[in-house]
């Protein structure tokens, strides 16, 4: 049908050259094998209606084909940029177990500072020099530990924050508004945005009555709010 649709203006110019030569006052009828304009109308509308279907379901296509290439562009792009994080998140935190096995030597040299005279005046300068290279051990782990991107926490005087610290105990703290870490049992650590060990803490219940963030009036419940304790 489309070549017919296209050869129809060339059988209406043969039409018009045909008719030429002849007067306003003649009426030739049409050479043998040439249509009339009826059916050259008939041929012409025969045509659209048979092309037009076929242009529509093209478009359609075209259309649907457009809509799974551009589904195709996004997931592929989806799946560059997540093979990218998951790079990424694999440098970064390889490390990750090896580091949380190292802990417990920080907390070991931590312990050992702890227990260390504090006057070192009156100490043995045998004493003094080993409780110094064990504080320079730990500052050293403690900076290789950081440069690898693990960092430790101490929140003391920090507001509770259930993500990074876990609360072991409850208690007034002269000071220390309701809701705070008034002490740090045992510190904690992060690697990039995880954490490696939340850091066990005394939170604040306020002054036991009227304190920050207790009741204004002292009544039942001052100073004793609840605090959200889950990590």
């Amino acid at each position: 049908m489309a070549a017919i649709s296209a050869g129809l203006p060339y059988l209406r110019l043969l039409r018009r050259n045909s008719y030429t030569a002849m007067t306003k006052e003649q009426d030739y009828p049409p050479n043998d094998g040439q249509p009339s304009d009826e059916e050259l109308a008939a041929i012409e509308a025969a045509a659209l209606e048979g092309a037009e279907p076929g242009e529509e379901a093209l478009r359609a296509e075209m259309a649907a084909l457009n809509d799974r290439v551009l589904r195709l562009a996004a997931e592929l792009e989806n799946t560059r940029r997540r093979a990218d994080r998951e790079k990424a998140d694999a440098n970064r935190y390889a490390i990750a177990g090896f580091a949380r096995d190292l802990l417990s030597v920080a907390d070991n040299f931590e312990r050992a500072l702890d227990a260390a005279p504090e006057d070192d005046e009156t100490a043995d300068e045998t004493v003094t020099s080993f409780v110094t290279g064990v504080r320079m051990t730990a500052r050293a782990l403690e900076s290789v530990l950081e440069r690898h991107g693990v960092k430790k926490i101490s929140p003391k005087g920090e507001k509770f924050d259930p993500n990074l610290h876990q609360a072991v105990a409850q208690a007034p703290a002269p000071g220390v508004p309701q809701g705070f870490v008034s002490e740090v049992a045992q510190p904690g650590f992060v690697i990039g945005d995880r954490v490696l060990r939340a850091a066990m803490v005394i939170v604040s219940n306020g002054e036991g009555g009227g304190s920050p963030g207790g009741n204004p009036g002292g009544g039942p419940g001052a100073g004793g709010g609840h605090v959200d304790t889950s990590v």
